[in-house]
């Protein structure tokens, strides 16, 4: 494989935004949007959720982008170089893509099993019995980890961007052709009811942070992504135009999920049931009752493995990039480290399914309504829960009260070069409005509120 030289930068803008929108979207868009919008009043949800868009999601998200692009630097290596003493801040996200990603290759794993099983009926696999085998999961973990591997290894122009550009046009098209088949079924439109007839009484506080934990999660803040990809932009990037162009992607291909599987799932008269096993368990029985069952099964899970290799390249990247930035090791050296390291932590993870499933590395806390959790399911509460929001909380009080948002819309205009005629409205979200809104989804995920 040829060396890539340098950090390298974005070859296009379409490509960055691209790259971003396909870090955000992920396997969450594919059952947890859906899900939670048919739980909390459907397009009442929908309309709350992108309220809290656009006040709280393009603000963290043009933070973070505004941070990466004036330092050029890696999540670390960007805290650090304008604050010392906020180093840990970055480091803390270097931490969370990787134990992120050592849950998320197992469940991409899981997609590369489905999408060859569907040629001969992906309802035929017992999803219970294969997740809970030693080793079978673990092969399709490693492919997985190697699919992702190569595609960085290539660099950003070469690796990350060419991906992109070829996997999100077909990750719509995909989308799409699946919206179209199921909202065709009959029986549809229960579940277009279920998941499209606004319900506004169930607006509540519960349903808003609800809303408001799925906007942060869901867009790949605080975890580092967005500054490091943000850190490969050219100075006469437009920073704002990238803050909201990839939430929009990111919520289209979001809304477009909840088309495709919902009314698949009510015309055979299953009920929504959240998670892998809604991806993996109901859906191939959906599949394999619908005329050409087999085609749409593959593509089916050929999308679902472009979702999860797009957010999985952005994650191995953030890793990638702090080797490179604050070890100068060289690229192909420092993505064989990260996705080994990434591996290795993604053995415990799958068995956790199985072998290790008495193995609990979170004991049971009641007072916080904590269960015990294995491997998989600490690695995913720890990063949800606590790190993710933690780090975009400290984001927002970092860009608002210590580097301070005059230096940012500085960096944002280009030294007063471009408008940003809300860049006082967005002065008051970074410092006051987003970082109230962050901790209340923090404190909620602990059964505090």
């Amino acid at each position: 494989m040829k060396e890539i030289v340098g950090r390298g930068k974005w070859a296009s803008k379409a490509g960055f935004v691209l790259a971003a929108a396909g870090s955000a979207v992920g396997l969450g868009n594919l059952w947890k949007f859906p899900y939670m919008a048919g739980e909390n009043g459907g397009a009442a949800f929908v309309f709350v959720y992108l309220l809290l868009l656009g006040l709280i999601g393009m603000t963290v998200m043009l933070a973070e982008l505004t941070v990466g692009r004036h330092t050029q630097l890696d999540a670390l290596g960007a805290y650090k170089k304008l604050s010392a003493k906020w180093a840990w801040v970055g480091g803390m996200g270097v931490l969370c893509a990787f134990l992120i990603m050592a849950f998320y290759t197992v469940v991409g794993g899981w997609a590369i099993k489905y999408f060859f099983g569907s040629f001969a009926g992906a309802a035929n696999i017992d999803f219970g019995a294969f997740i809970t085998a030693p080793m079978e999961p673990l092969i399709y973990t490693l492919v997985f980890c190697v699919l992702t591997w190569v595609i960085v290894f290539y660099g950003i122009g070469g690796g990350i961007e060419k991906a992109s550009k070829i996997m999100m046009p077909l990750l719509f098209i995909f989308i799409i052709i699946i919206a179209v088949r199921s909202c065709t079924l009959p029986g549809a439109g229960a579940g277009l009811d279920y998941y499209l007839n606004p319900d506004f009484s169930k607006i509540n506080g519960e349903v808003i942070l609800a809303a408001m934990g799925q906007v942060f999660f869901s867009l790949s803040l605080g975890m580092g992504c967005m500054i490091t990809y943000g850190s490969y932009l050219d100075r006469d990037s437009s920073l704002t135009q990238s803050a909201w162009m990839i939430p929009a992607l990111d919520t289209t291909i979001a809304f477009l999920a909840g088309l495709a599987i919902f009314p698949a799932v009510f015309a055979f008269g299953m009920q929504p049931d959240g998670g892998p096993g809604l991806m993996f368990g109901i859906l191939p029985q959906v599949f394999d009752k619908i005329p050409a069952g087999t085609f749409f099964a593959a593509i089916f899970f050929l999308l679902v493995i472009f979702a999860a290799l797009t957010s999985a390249i952005s994650l191995l990247e953030v890793v990638t990039a702090y080797f490179v930035d604050e070890k100068s090791v060289k690229r192909s050296v420092a993505s064989v480290i990260g996705i080994m390291g990434i591996f290795i932590l993604a053995i415990p993870c799958s068995l956790s399914m199985g072998a290790l499933a008495n193995v609990h590395v979170i004991p049971e806390i009641a007072a916080m309504n904590i269960p015990a959790m294995g491997f998989f399911d600490s690695f995913d509460f720890l990063t949800s829960k606590v790190m993710l929001p933690l780090g975009g909380l400290l984001l927002c009080i970092f860009v608002g009260w210590v580097w301070g948002t005059d230096k940012a819309i500085d960096e944002i205009t280009e030294g007063g070069g471009k408008s940003f005629p809300l860049g006082g409205i967005w002065s008051i979200l970074v410092k006051y409005i987003a970082p109230v809104a962050i901790l209340m989804v923090f404190l909620s995920g602990f059964g505090v509120i």
